[in-house]
């Protein structure tokens, strides 16, 4: 819970307020039955509907199945020791989001619904919130969407009536705690906050199958002021997305994210650990990546974007350091030439020819990397492509020692177009104006520790 604190005359003395809360609302008084059994989304949402502002509605033990639920604004949502919110396995029993609304008043749209970075009709997710501020969600127990019993895994790059649901889902919210609660088995992307700000993740624990698909664990999509700390994730995709849309949008419309902390974090088993993009058409800037641990995640700190994002795709000033590594397979990727979306493998994304530079064109700025050591790795120290016609501004690592799997397996060290599988291979660093090497260790690589190619400015110490 959010405290104030107010200095006394006496030094060292000071006075904790918790925040204010007006009422407490326990669902079962509203008719849940919490028996796993019966659906319990009408008492839930009747709790909501009735809490004044500052209240708190309270899931005491108990497993309470549930279709989509509603927030609203000023409230608190808590999931008691021993509860469990667990989503009905039905897609029919699901409500649906369109991707926009019309706003007469102000002749614009407004945004309801994304999917990969375009405006799309989704499922309503588990959790939903829709233009809201000041909300927690917080407690002990469990946000389970149990997307196995249902059909959100089966041939998943299907739209069957909308694209699938996540488990919490905000849109166009400030001022957001969500705190201490487990989710797990949802049905695509984890936690997705789309256009929100000063919103706050801690102390959760996201679990979702190896093998799930699609099952990122935080994407934050064109937010900002985002601290992500002390999340343990052990899921089917990249632990953490950062996204900001893509070009099909108006310039105009697009949002950057930005002022970004991630702390003390344990990311486990997915694709990549931290990632930015690659559907980045509004920018990311201003990440710090500190504290954490990866473990057997394909890549680490991943960045991958291609042309045709758009010049407004700005990836810049991201920080990282004092992080362990452990069998992450290519511990940094920088790709530009990344093969997604319907045109992903045509000539015009995987040429490795200048092209002209416009409107099209991405951008990536200075990159710092620090105090960072790796072991088990399998495929490659560092993987880092820039574009030809617009190379990578500034990279530079420091205090940064790489050591191989003995038994190491090889394999695609990135997604792009005609790319062979590699084993034990060091730091690849092509298309970048000013490098930066101290103090960095590579240790037994097969062939050269360091391969440079077009890099202007070239210092290792």
């Amino acid at each position: 819970m959010k405290v104030m604190t107010e200095n006394k005359a006496h030094e060292g003395t000071e006075v904790i307020r918790t925040a204010y809360e007006s009422a407490l609302l326990n669902i079962r008084d509203f008719g849940a039955l919490g028996d796993g059994v019966h659906l319990d989304t009408a008492a839930i949402q009747a709790a909501i509907a009735a809490a004044p502002k500052g209240a708190r509605v309270v899931l005491p033990k108990g497993v309470y199945r549930s279709t989509p639920i509603f927030l609203k604004s000023h409230m608190t949502l808590e999931l008691q020791e021993g509860a469990v919110l667990l989503g009905h396995e039905e897609r029919e029993a699901y409500g649906m989001l369109p991707s926009k609304i019309a706003v007469a008043a102000q002749d614009t749209s407004h945004y309801l619904s994304f999917w990969e970075g375009e405006p799309a009709k989704s499922y309503a997710s588990l959790l939903t919130g829709i233009d809201l501020e000041d909300v927690r969600i917080v407690g002990q127990g469990i946000v389970d969407a149990n997307a196995q019993k249902g059909t959100w895994w089966i041939d998943p790059r299907i739209k069957r009536g909308a694209w699938r649901p996540r488990t919490i889902y905000l849109v166009n919210c400030h001022n957001i705690l969500v705190e201490g609660i487990t989710i797990r088995n949802s049905p695509s992307w984890t936690v997705h906050p789309v256009r929100c700000s000063h919103i706050q993740f801690l102390n959760l624990s996201l679990q979702n199958p190896k093998e799930s698909p699609n099952t990122d664990g935080i994407d934050p999509e064109s937010c900002q002021h985002i601290h992500i700390i002390g999340v343990e994730f052990s899921l089917g995709d990249d632990c953490i997305a950062i996204k900001s849309g893509k070009y099909v949008l108006p310039q105009k419309e697009l949002v950057p994210s930005e002022n970004i902390r991630i702390r003390n974090c344990m990311m486990a088993y997915g694709h990549g650990a931290v990632v930015i993009g690659s559907e980045v058409s509004g920018g990311v800037r201003n990440v710090v990546v500190e504290n954490c641990f990866f473990k057997d995640t394909d890549r680490g700190i991943r960045i991958k974007t291609r042309r045709g994002r758009g010049s407004t795709a700005i990836i810049d000033q991201i920080y990282v350091k004092n992080i362990k590594m452990d069998g992450v397979l290519t511990p940094f990727t920088i790709n530009s030439f990344y093969f997604c979306d319907s045109d992903g493998k045509t000539e015009y994304v995987w040429s490795k020819e200048k092209l002209p530079k416009d409107e099209r064109t991405p951008f990536i700025g200075t990159l710092v990397f620090e105090n960072i050591e790796c072991i088990n790795t399998e495929v490659c120290a560092g993987f880092i492509y820039g574009l030809p016609e617009e190379n990578i501004r500034s990279l530079e690592f420091k205090n940064v020692k790489i050591e191989y799997k003995k038994e190491a397996v090889p394999d695609y060290p990135e997604m792009l177009s005609f790319q062979k599988k590699l084993v034990k291979a060091g730091f690849i660093f092509k298309n970048v104006i000013r490098l930066r090497l101290e103090d960095v260790e590579v240790i037994e690589s097969m062939g050269q520790s360091i391969d440079i190619e077009n890099v202007e400015d070239y210092l290792m110490e």
